[in-house]
């Protein structure tokens, strides 16, 4: 299969790399095409693929087509080349831009898959969750798992529930980045230099998250773990309890994901 790709960022970069790996296709399946030609050469052509003259081309060659331009930009896009789209199965990653959008701009005959992957996919740790379109078929699906499952794990939901995986894993990582560095920042405040508390705290996490994902115990059991009675991670926990850390972090993934909903009405 051959796959087109309208717009070149990173992220589209990191499902093209990913798919290479993974034996998804060949260099010469792939066909891309970016706003600013200028900042795709470098990449394309460490990865051997091929570069479009234009939207239209790059959609005329390819059998699956990937969008990755910005939100504001992607109705417009489909628009242009919507004649081209006729038959062919879309995937967008186009953030806020919801399936029946996606489906008037291309056209009705145009197989839709809308989906939220996140920035850990750039080093092949992300997590992707997508919806189906009312045309879109059993192989569409398939197609979008060999896509997504190249860079990190999968999950097929209902459209509804993007805007939570937007509030979840799509702005996510921005929570831990903040709680890694506020975690060095202790250690900083606590006497330790900046270098090794901000390793302790990438160490920490990482090593945590792994546990959760090897072990298959709850978190809340690994927590008793480290937690003994009247100890220091007690005492430390208290305060987190105090200022309402669960409370803060699960407004967090409410707010964010209110603000996808709402921008996804448009």
């Amino acid at each position: 299969m051959t796959f087109g790709f309208l717009g070149f960022g990173k992220m589209a970069s990191a499902l093209i790399e990913g798919m290479l790996n993974a034996g998804c296709c060949r260099p010469d399946d792939i066909v891309v095409v970016n706003r600013h030609p200028e900042s795709a050469v470098e990449d394309v052509e460490k990865l051997g693929i091929r570069y479009g003259t234009s939207p239209r081309a790059v959609v005329d060659q390819a059998e699956a087509i990937v969008l990755g331009t910005k939100p504001a930009d992607s109705l417009q896009l489909l628009k242009d080349v919507r004649q081209y789209l006729d038959g062919k199965l879309l995937i967008s990653v186009a953030a806020g831009v919801n399936i029946d959008r996606l489906q008037e701009a291309a056209g009705h005959r145009t197989r839709v898959i809308r989906a939220m992957p996140n920035t850990p996919s750039l080093i092949g740790k992300g997590a992707t969750a997508y919806a189906l379109g009312d045309h879109a078929t059993v192989a569409d699906a398939e197609i979008a798992e060999k896509v997504f499952s190249a860079v990190g794990i999968v999950y097929r939901v209902r459209e509804s529930a993007l805007d939570a995986v937007t509030g979840l894993s799509g702005s996510g990582p921005a929570y831990v980045f903040t709680f890694v560095e506020a975690l060095a920042d202790g250690g900083v405040m606590m006497g330790l230099p900046r270098e090794v508390a901000l390793e302790l705290a990438v160490q920490t996490v990482f090593g945590s998250a792994l546990m959760i994902r090897e072990t298959g115990k709850h978190p809340a059991e690994l927590r008793e773990m480290v937690a003994s009675p009247g100890g220091t991670t007690m005492a430390a926990i208290e305060i987190l309890e105090a200022r309402g850390l669960r409370h803060t972090i699960m407004s967090a993934v409410r707010a964010a994901s209110e603000r996808a909903r709402e921008l996804g009405r448009g």
